[in-house]
């Protein structure tokens, strides 16, 4: 059989049209699934604030009511924010999960809130990272362990935090301000501010003085900050000249 140029465009020309329908449709449909405080999307928060956005498609959501969210918050793909044990319970009048300003929170995240979870302001986490204020309890040795009744305990995260892809914290963990957890890190108990955890379970591998800095030192050079009044177009050049340069 001799191959046709025109037939063999012809059959690209319309998987090319194909592609580009259904990539358009998506953007579409990740639009209009979002959830914001205009378009809640059959949510009924207890607060969401202006700026804030729940990416399409999004993981379980329940107990909305006891869930509030700050203002310019990115809350990734597959996300589950959930308060209470189940839906539908009445939770009482003070909020369970609870989300400052400017958080984001990666793709495929868990945050389970059966009791009090804080989130300070500007916290940033990778995907995938498990946030619970509940554990399994396995007190009796004939029981099976998820018929058991859990353990609960709130769970307090300082502002400023990055907390790192696949990292769990556990009930009873309480982060201090700015502390970096380390990728696949399991946290429980008490941070310090301005701390560098790390491992499983997480240890302090750095903190930071106000006398004598980081300890231990840092291995690299502080990044230099950008000087204040660049424009974007000023940034742009400034990056191109870099590569030019090798920079």
């Amino acid at each position: 059989m001799k191959w046709n140029a025109f037939s063999s465009a012809g059959r690209s020309s319309r998987g090319g049209l194909g592609h580009r329908v259904v990539q358009a449709g998506w953007r579409w449909v990740q639009r209009t699934g979002a959830v914001t405080a205009e378009q809640p999307g059959g949510h009924r928060f207890g607060a969401i604030g202006h700026g804030t956005k729940l990416s399409f498609p999004q993981g379980t959501v329940f107990g909305e009511p006891w869930i509030r969210l700050g203002a310019h918050c990115i809350i990734g793909e597959q996300v589950t924010l959930t308060a209470g044990m189940m839906p539908d319970l009445d939770l009482g009048p003070e909020p369970i999960l609870t989300l400052g300003d400017g958080v984001v929170i990666g793709r495929g995240s868990h945050v389970i809130a059966d009791t009090t979870v804080t989130i300070g302001r500007d916290v940033y986490m990778g995907p995938y990272v498990y946030i619970t204020s509940t554990n399994h309890s396995y007190d009796d040795p004939h029981e099976p362990i998820g018929k058991q009744w859990p353990r609960m305990e709130p769970v307090e995260i300082g502002p400023g935090c990055w907390i790192g892809t696949g990292a769990v914290i556990l009930p009873g963990a309480r982060i201090g301000r700015n502390v970096v957890v380390a990728a696949g890190a399991v946290v429980r108990g008490e941070v310090p501010d301005h701390a560098v955890v790390a491992g499983a379970p997480a240890r302090t591998v750095r903190t930071w003085d106000a006398e004598a800095g980081w300890q231990p030192p840092l291995r690299t050079p502080a990044p230099r900050p950008i000087p204040s009044g660049m424009t974007p177009e000023q940034l742009v050049a400034l990056g191109e000249l870099g590569e030019t340069q090798g920079l």
